[in-house]
């Protein structure tokens, strides 16, 4: 069954973030984490991401068609003279008119704290208010979602750490 966690806890989720939890539930059964934890089953974040494009596009997202840089999404960071862009950080997927980042991350979400640097990019984004971060339930017998979301409960609790992000949501396939 699809996992999915909205941060901060005391808003609701937005309406335009339930289409994004309607496609990776539509495609579960053929990104179930818990039935390809096995090495020569997982799925990359590359292969999941293929697997929903499709419905993303159909929504108006931009996203990530393949590794070279004109099939790259590139959210702008920084910008210099005459409004160049001076930096940008690519994404999986963005929605500009919601104002939304997707990241679709598999073995890295956890163990290398890849979705701490996906929160940090989304934070520092111009024009992101949202960031979709869609891991694995399970990876090599772990929780991934279960762990990443005590970590974002922590993060929003305590508000020590103020983000310009105005949610996540978290989505465990």
């Amino acid at each position: 069954m699809l996992a999915w966690s909205y941060f901060p806890k005391t808003d609701p989720l937005p309406d335009l973030l339930n289409k994004p939890i309607q496609i990776f539930e539509d495609k579960f059964s053929l990104i179930d984490s818990s039935k390809n934890d096995l090495n020569e089953l997982r799925k990359s974040s590359d292969e999941v991401l293929k697997i929903v494009s499709k419905e993303f596009i159909d929504l108006g997202y931009e996203v990530e068609t393949g590794k070279k840089r004109e099939q790259k999404v590139r959210v702008p960071v920084l910008f210099s003279h005459n409004g160049e862009v001076a930096q940008a950080f690519e994404v999986d997927g963005w929605h500009t008119d919601h104002k939304i980042v997707l990241e679709i991350e598999a073995g890295r979400a956890l163990v290398n704290h890849q979705f701490l640097k996906d929160i940090f990019c989304a934070s520092v984004m111009v024009n992101v208010d949202y960031l979709v971060l869609a891991v694995r339930q399970v990876y090599s017998k772990q929780q991934d979602f279960k762990k990443i979301a005590e970590w974002l409960d922590t993060l929003f609790i305590t508000n020590r750490i103020q983000l310009s992000l105005k949610g996540i949501l978290l989505i465990g396939y």
